[in-house]
């Protein structure tokens, strides 16, 4: 592999302090400071012994699984590793958010969550093949989904040792989810539980929330909060529903809900009603702040917040209408933020480094300090060292070199180095085989076939 440039890791400067201090306090014959200790770069891997796995397995597609993590590069352990151990962890997929959705004055909780604690500039969320359902797939299992069947659906009934769930369940916290729809849509009462979120309440199985289309994440916020806010350390998974489409003040009861917010802006009904129906999850998340605050725990806690898709219901003409210009639509159509945020971080921590939903679980599991190993997915931990890769349903894909449109096959260089057509070959091969590898994972139950003590 060729080396990632220096500029892709997020640096806190924190060296040059050192420097700079020991150097005055040398000149006024003060103690030196003292050698700060080195960081961990240890392999991010479990001991896991796949030679005898492969000499003790009779599936040929297990053993070929084997023989592929066995050789895969691990991302290594950085600054970054358990930065938030013990922390609380709240995890939130929101339905249809997007930059869009994001304004200062109208959306501020959203905006300042967008601008503070890790600030990921070039982070995307691709649309899958079941739309919403995939987007919680990737975003909790950090694999592409498999297409012709709906993954979530498939892995209820293999082992997910990795899911956030089952991996804050094993460390003795409290585990909880909810969404506020119908609690079995898309079989999300048999899915979660599997996750490791056995205490999953949505609309009809105790989340009592008013029944409208789309329901509140507000009201959501206010009726869950009192369940776990108490009980530290505690991991919650939300699946909020108010950006719903469709986006109209007729057809969206949070959208008619917050249409005065919304009256004074310059563009049309549609894209209105999208801002609007998002003044929701805005107001759920300053709910949650302001509660976290009120209990001190607000510096203890991480809120960890991604799209499920772009809101792909409200027509480009609308969209480019917020943006301010035509948006492109085979990349930056899916540019999203992922929110990373605690109050412990006082200053942003800026991440230029390409990245999209299937690198949340293995980043967050390195700030977290999770047990797990980081051959085993097909994203990467996003802080790593490792060299970025963002996959598109298309199988289209953006690197820290290039982003390489598959339909029309156009290169656009991203650097002033030029690019080998071996380099875009051997690219378009590793996307392929992470497609693979996942619909592999998937099929195979291969968690279960890791020797890991269940």
């Amino acid at each position: 592999g060729e080396k990632p440039s220096e500029t892709n890791e997020p640096s806190t400067g924190d060296n040059q302090d050192i420097e700079e201090e020991s150097q005055g306090e040398n000149e006024t014959d003060l103690p030196v400071t003292p050698t700060p200790v080195p960081i961990d770069t240890s392999p991010n891997v479990l001991d896991i012994n796949f030679a005898d796995l492969i000499a003790n397995e009779s599936n040929k597609n297990v053993i070929s699984l084997h023989e592929y993590f066995v050789n895969e590069k691990p991302t290594l352990k950085n600054e970054y590793t358990g930065m938030f151990e013990g922390y609380n962890l709240i995890f939130i997929t929101a339905e249809g958010f997007s930059p869009y959705a994001v304004d200062k004055e109208v959306t501020p909780t959203l905006y300042k969550l967008t601008n503070s604690g890790f600030v990921f500039n070039n982070f995307y969320t691709s649309l899958w093949w079941s739309s919403t359902i995939d987007g919680e797939y990737v975003a909790q299992t950090g694999l592409v989904p498999k297409p012709g069947v709906i993954s979530f659906h498939k892995s209820a009934d293999n082992y997910m040792p990795f899911a956030l769930g089952n991996q804050f369940t094993r460390l003795g916290y409290n585990v909880k989810a909810y969404h506020n729809h119908t609690y079995s849509y898309y079989k999300r009462d048999i899915l979660y539980p599997n996750m490791g979120y056995v205490d999953y309440k949505g609309l009809g199985n105790g989340l009592d929330v008013k029944e409208t289309w789309p329901e509140s994440d507000l009201e959501m916020m206010e009726k869950t909060i009192p369940e776990y806010i108490d009980d530290n350390p505690f991991h919650v998974y939300y699946m909020t529903v108010s950006g719903h489409m469709n986006y109209t003040f007729v057809g969206n009861s949070m959208s008619a809900k917050n249409k005065d917010l919304v009256e004074h802006l310059p563009y049309s009904d549609e894209a209105k009603a999208y801002i609007a129906c998002n003044i929701e999850l805005d107001r759920a998340l300053e709910k949650l702040i302001s509660e976290l605050e009120e209990k001190n725990i607000a510096d203890k806690t991480v809120i960890a917040l991604s799209a499920d898709h772009y809101p792909y219901g409200l027509e480009k003409q609308h969209i480019d209408q917020i943006a301010g210009y035509e948006v492109e639509e085979n990349f930056e159509l899916y540019k999203n933020h992922f929110i990373l945020w605690s109050a412990s971080i006082e200053e942003p921590i800026i991440v230029d480094k390409p990245g999209s939903s299937i690198d949340i679980i293995p980043t967050l599991s390195n700030l977290f300090g999770l047990e797990y190993d980081s051959r085993l997915f097909a994203g990467r931990d996003l802080l790593s060292n490792s060299e970025p890769l963002v996959i598109f349903s298309n199988r289209s894909f953006i690197t820290d070199k290039v982003m390489y449109n598959s339909k029309t096959k156009e290169v656009i260089n991203l650097t002033d180095e030029p690019v080998t057509q071996e380099y875009i070959d051997n690219m378009i091969a590793i996307v392929k085989l992470r497609f693979l590898i996942s619909e592999n994972i998937l099929d195979l139950d291969y968690y279960n076939h890791i020797g890991l003590d269940r």
